[in-house]
């Protein structure tokens, strides 16, 4: 198994699974870095026969991303994540700004779930793994994992459109 094609083909997927719980772009650099760092480590005892390689990969992101957040509360950190850009930066078009507040409002909206349902969507949508797929990752059945994911889409529809955004 060649690591720099899994780096390759997965490394934009992971990311955008850690930005789902991870809000800070430097912290998620971090927790990206250390998944695959764990996942070069430990490419000498995948199993192809147990999970395929996005099962396994994501098994670690998940992992990575719960010592981050156990990490974080022991040390009792408050990040301001929602600062705005610092002053001197170019400024941008209105369609990047509508954009980047669209994005602002979903991961807040995002971040209001209970953390199964977050991890759940994060996984669905960062990743665009089956709901037969995340079942074998969690130990939930397949059909469960799809009530919780049709129920979490259906709280954030509600709250995008309590917002007006929807």
């Amino acid at each position: 198994m060649d690591f720099a094609g899994i780096y390759d083909r997965y490394f934009a997927k992971v990311y955008n699974y850690v930005r789902y719980h991870v809000r800070l772009p430097a912290e998620a650099d971090d927790v990206t870095g250390r998944i695959f760092e764990a996942a070069l480590d430990g490419l000498q005892s995948y199993d192809a026969a147990r999970a395929s390689v996005q099962v396994w990969l994501f098994t670690i992101a998940r992992n990575a991303v719960i010592d981050w957040a156990r990490a974080r509360s022991r040390r009792g950190e408050v990040f301001l994540e929602d600062m705005e850009e610092r002053a001197g930066t170019e400024p941008r078009v209105e369609d990047a700004l509508e954009k980047k507040d669209e994005a602002a409002l979903l991961l807040e909206a995002v971040s209001a779930l209970d953390g199964r349902s977050r991890d759940l969507i994060a996984l669905k949508f960062s990743s665009g793994m089956t709901n037969r797929e995340i079942a074998l990752m969690t130990g939930l059945g397949e059909s469960h994992v799809g009530v919780i994911i049709y129920r979490a889409v259906k709280q954030l529809q509600a709250s995008l459109a309590a917002k007006g955004k929807l």
